[in-house]
């Protein structure tokens, strides 16, 4: 590993993604919310590796979780609510991961796992036994983009829809279902420009509606719907006192008929949350995670992803987001060695903006 970090130090004056994203901030900004929990920091070291999170759970079984997480210079991680890494697929400039269950193989019902895949230009599919755990790599859907960066999921009826965009804010929409052969099979449904570069990005299942964040200028809302066209909506502009560029990852939190849109606000290590289930979106607040039970606090945060209900204890929810300094006492003046995801209780998010 040591050889793998003086690589990546000697490549940073050429790549700008083998640096840090963030400023190295010394505290978020938003109301302060205590860290719950951490993962084990991703292998790479000395570069900017951690990336996106997401969160899957046992719809039978809440106490059965799996974390999953990309090293973009080296591969996908999972891990247990305890933070310890459970696996790792290496395969290689994984930027952003989404996943959604229930697609029928021959095999029985898989989870479907989507990243975005920089080395390859495409989309890596993967598929995890939802009974054992185990996650194989499926397939890789090529992509006409210069390169793949975020990358998010939805359902539409019975289809699954793999969302990728690029550094120069091109996005692809793409259509996976199950081929003859058992490989995957990649319909593209849509493309269309944002602007200019974006990465963060969700999808609304219920409402077939698509969150992108444009990095420099705020959070999209786009129809699901090919039909519908490439038609949207400004939901929050930045920089503004929401959000402070660059806007980076987005997530969706379900509690009951209450939907949560949460955005990572990298300039000041927040994250701003609304109310999207109505008619239009409603601002709730920022916060921002601060060190707590041993656990340092997050600063430059990147990805980010939630899920409501039952999670393991966190009995109404969990937030996960990925920290640009994994030490204590960080500052601005920190040498930046390694990255990992901090873990937010949710309903201490809801304590602390009111909700």
């Amino acid at each position: 590993m040591a050889g793998i970090s003086i690589l990546l130090a000697g490549c940073a004056a050429f790549d700008p993604e083998a640096r840090s994203d963030s400023g190295k901030i010394l505290v978020g900004v938003g109301t302060p919310v205590p860290a719950a929990g951490e993962t084990q920091s991703v292998a790479t070291q000395r570069a900017d590796a951690a990336d996106d999170p997401e969160i899957w759970v046992d719809p039978k079984d809440p106490s059965r979780v799996v974390i999953f997480g990309t090293d973009k210079q080296a591969g996908l991680y999972t891990y247990d609510l305890s933070g310890a890494v459970t696996g790792f697929i290496p395969d290689g400039r994984l930027n952003n991961v989404d996943l959604r269950g229930g697609l029928a193989t021959a095999n029985g019902e898989r989870v479907l796992v989507a990243a975005s895949d920089r080395g390859r230009i495409g989309a890596a599919l993967y598929l995890m036994d939802p009974a054992t755990l185990k996650v194989e790599p499926w397939g890789l859907a090529p992509l006409d983009l210069a390169e793949p960066y975020g990358l998010c999921m939805g359902r539409r009826g019975d289809g699954f829809i793999v969302i990728v965009n690029g550094t120069d804010g091109q996005v692809r929409q793409l259509r996976i279902a199950v081929g003859a052969d058992g490989k995957p099979a990649a319909t593209e449904e849509q493309r269309f420009a944002v602007g200019s570069q974006t990465e963060g990005c969700v999808v609304d299942d219920a409402k077939g509606v698509l969150y992108i964040g444009e990095e420099a200028k705020g959070i999209w809302r786009y129809d699901l719907d090919p039909a519908k066209g490439a038609a949207r909506v400004l939901v929050a502009g930045a920089p503004s006192i929401m959000l402070k560029p660059d806007v980076e990852g987005l997530t969706l939190l379900r509690e009951g008929e209450k939907t949560w849109l949460i955005a990572s606000s990298q300039g000041d290590s927040a994250f701003a949350v609304w109310r999207v289930d109505g008619a239009q979106p409603a601002y709730a607040g920022r916060f921002s995670v601060v060190a707590a039970k041993g656990v340092d606090g997050v600063t430059g945060t990147d990805g980010v992803a939630a899920l409501g209900g039952a999670v393991g204890p966190y009995a109404e929810g969990l937030v996960v987001m990925q920290d640009d300094v994994d030490v204590d006492g960080e500052a601005p003046s920190t040498a930046r060695v390694r990255q990992n995801f901090k873990l937010a209780d949710w309903r201490a998010v809801k304590a602390a903006l009111g909700l």
